[in-house]
């Protein structure tokens, strides 16, 4: 019989990180929000140059993630509207348009969350 193995939510959240890089996707941030949130242990927060890469790239993601194990809970949104959020409860998914992630500062609301990774 197969083994089921536990995949950490910190490894969700650095595939997360990884597809978007290699996706071209820009300002790619991994905060650790343990001890700062009780609804989630990370965010991925990036910007996405247009509405086709943000479509394209959440379709991978949430492909990715489920096939290693994570369970997409919703998504909100719409890539028309400036920014899309993949809530893989462990782990939720920021993406933004230029315009929007300047707007909302999303890390800015977040001061007390630790930095793990930024890919410019």
């Amino acid at each position: 019989m197969a083994q089921k193995v536990l995949v950490e939510p910190i490894e969700h959240a650095r595939l997360a990180v990884d597809l978007a890089s290699e996706r071209l996707a820009s300002d790619v941030v991994l905060l650790d929000m343990r001890g700062v949130s009780d609804f989630t242990d990370y965010f991925v927060i990036l910007t996405s140059e247009t509405t086709r890469q943000m479509d394209g790239l959440a379709e991978d993601l949430e492909q990715a993630l489920k096939g290693r194990g994570a369970a997409l809970h919703h998504r909100e949104g719409t890539s028309e509207g400036g920014w899309k959020l993949l809530d893989f409860g462990d782990v939720i998914v920021h993406m933004f348009g230029p315009e929007e992630r300047e707007f909302y500062l999303l890390e800015g609301a977040w001061p007390e969350a630790v930095e793990v990774v930024r890919i410019q």
